[in-house]
Order: structure tokens, then sequence, then C-alpha cells
């Protein structure tokens, strides 16, 4: 059955889903990179593609901007659509300085400071956490094709204009990699439908520098982060 944010018919949607927040991004990669693309969904204009990589069924949807969008759309996508795996492809904003722009961070964990996970009533704190073997796998490729990547800490903020101005810089004294706005959501979701998910992400600015690439490019020229995921999802 469609939702009110997706009108995909069951059968559309692949067991794996690439995620990027851009649903331009989707279409992208659905026309470089898909064989035999099908919109699936456009519902707020939130584009969705299925098709095959190398023969194995993806499908690739727009997330939009932060943990209440990626959180409907996951939600929807593991209990509705019965998707076992959800890759996000996203931009960050680098706070390691061992990290430069366009270099890949795979996310092993996700601080937030984000009251997402309060829905679940648990009796403390849970650590959002990618699922291991994506991760694992998710850096192989990445060291087998000369990629320059690193794995560990991020932060999913609900904030991007933050009034607190040395909030970032807190975060990079504990070892935190980088920023961006969705993975713990998408990691809570996936923890409770009992399926996988990975935030791959490429670094598309240094916020404690004021340095970036342009929109333009963060819709188009994360070539090497597409081409991870899709090995991903074979």
């Amino acid at each position: 059955m469609s939702t009110p944010h997706n009108q995909a018919e069951p059968g559309q949607i692949a067991s794996t889903v690439l995620m990027p927040g851009d649903p331009l991004r989707a279409k992208y990669i659905a026309e470089n990179y898909l064989e035999n693309p099908v919109e699936i969904n456009h519902v707020r204009n939130m584009l969705g593609y299925s098709g095959t990589w190398q023969g194995t069924p993806v499908t690739v949807m727009g997330s939009g901007m932060g943990m209440p969008s990626i959180g409907i759309y996951s939600w929807e996508l593991f209990n509705i659509y019965g998707v076992d795996t959800i890759i996000r492809i996203g931009s960050a904003g680098a706070l390691s300085d061992a990290l430069s722009l366009r270099d890949l961070v795979v996310g092993i964990s996700a601080s937030t400071d984000s009251r997402y996970a309060k829905q679940f009533g648990l009796p403390g704190t849970i650590a959002p956490t990618a699922d291991f073997d994506l991760a694992m796998k998710a850096v192989e490729i990445c060291r087998q094709q000369g990629i320059p990547v690193k794995a560990g800490n991020i932060l999913s903020s609900d904030i991007f204009y933050n009034d607190q101005e040395d909030a970032l810089e807190k975060w990079k004294s504990m070892g935190v990699l980088a920023v961006e706005m969705e993975a713990a959501a998408l990691y809570l979701n996936a923890a409770r439908a009992g399926k996988k998910a990975l935030c791959l992400l490429t670094i598309s600015d240094k916020p404690l520098e004021c340095t970036g690439l342009s929109s333009q490019e963060r819709e188009t020229g994360f070539t090497q982060m597409m081409q991870v995921a899709l090995e991903l999802a074979k």
C-alpha cells in the first residue's frame, strides 16, 4: 500500500535503498548509474527511483533534511515496504582536522542533540549505531579503491544555525569526526525494526574554517560515495 508520503506500490521498492538527503541527487544517481530506472515516487517532490545495478535491484530515494524527515521515510520503508537495508549517502561538515573536502566518512555511531530516541521509552541512553557488517564492508571497499576514508563517531544535529557558537568545538573535543542531520534517526528506526542501516558521508564543508563546496558540487560531485554505496548494495 502507498502512504501519505510515498506513492510506490508493493514490489516497486528494492530490499536495499540508497537515501541521499537531496531528491535531485537521487535523480542524478538513477539517471547516471541505475539500469532501466523507473520513477516510483514524486509525492512532495521527494523523488524515488528503482532499477538495477549490475543486475541487483536497487532503489534510490531522497530523505529530505533533518531527523523528522528521514524518520518518516525510513520508518515507512522499513515497516511498510519491507526494506531490509537503508544506506544514507549524504554530505557532512568536517570537525576533525584529519578530514579534507571530498573525503569519505563511515558513521559507526551517531551522537546527537536530538530527543528522537525519547519516543522509545528506554530506561537509559541508547547509542545509535550502524550495522557492523555494512560499515566494515564500506571501509574495505574504500581502501581497495584508494578512496580516503575515516570511520568513527559522527554528530546528528537538529540545529543548523546554533546559537551556542562553541557547540561544534565541544563535539570536536570528544573526537567526533563530522556533523550531519539524519543518521541518528535512521539508526534508531533500523534498530527498532530489526533492520540494517549505514550512514556514508562525503565532506562538503569545514564549518569551523568557513570553507565548503557549492550546491552544484554537492548535488552531482559525490561520485566516489555513490559508487561505494552501489557496491554495498550488491
